[in-house]
């Protein structure tokens, strides 16, 4: 049975009010926060991936060194961070981070962008080596990052306010097609 880590960015909503508090990007004018829709897609991955018989764990609000180092004990087959982007209110799409040199994980990226980019319709920014990420870099298996898109461009953050459900299947398809050898 395949094991997969399932990280949501950023920190849980009960931390709110707290100083530790991460809500990660945030559109105000929306009232949407990283951290909440990366938890809903999460939980919806997880339910998904359980259903295509994979084995799921997820983690959100620890350390970085914490969610990376309990990926590698739980012995994870492959690693999934989920995030929304930002930057300009102009940028739009999605991308998928990997480490350089995890060929695997190059792979298993490129079927989650290609899933999310045909499912819902979003710019395709492609697949962004990163070696600054410790959920990258600090992982012993296939790892990636999904920026499912920009939450603070309007049309993104419609989508990620209203399609959580087809984010979570896009992103839990790409895994059973890389699963697969697409």
């Amino acid at each position: 049975m395949t094991k997969v880590f399932v990280n949501p960015g950023h920190d849980q909503l009960e931390l709110k009010g707290t100083s530790d508090y991460d809500p990660g990007a945030v559109n105000e004018e929306m009232g949407l926060y990283e951290n909440e829709i990366a938890a809903a897609v999460g939980r919806l991955v997880e339910k998904y991936l359980t259903e295509a018989g994979c084995e799921v764990k997820s983690l959100q609000h620890e350390s970085l060194r914490k969610i990376y180092e309990t990926a590698n004990e739980w012995g994870a087959d492959l690693f999934i961070s989920i995030h929304c982007n930002a930057f300009n209110g102009v940028a739009n799409g999605t991308e998928t981070l990997t480490y350089p040199s995890d060929m695997e994980g190059h792979k298993l990226a490129g079927c989650i962008q290609n899933q999310i980019v045909d499912s819902l319709g979003t710019y395709d920014r492609g697949l962004k080596a990163r070696t600054d990420l410790a959920v990258l870099n600090g992982t012993d298996m296939p790892a990636v990052l999904v920026e499912m898109a920009f939450i603070d461009h309007p049309d993104d953050a419609v989508l990620l306010r209203d399609e959580q459900d087809e984010f979570a299947r896009a992103i839990a398809r790409g895994v059973t097609d890389y699963l697969s050898g697409y």
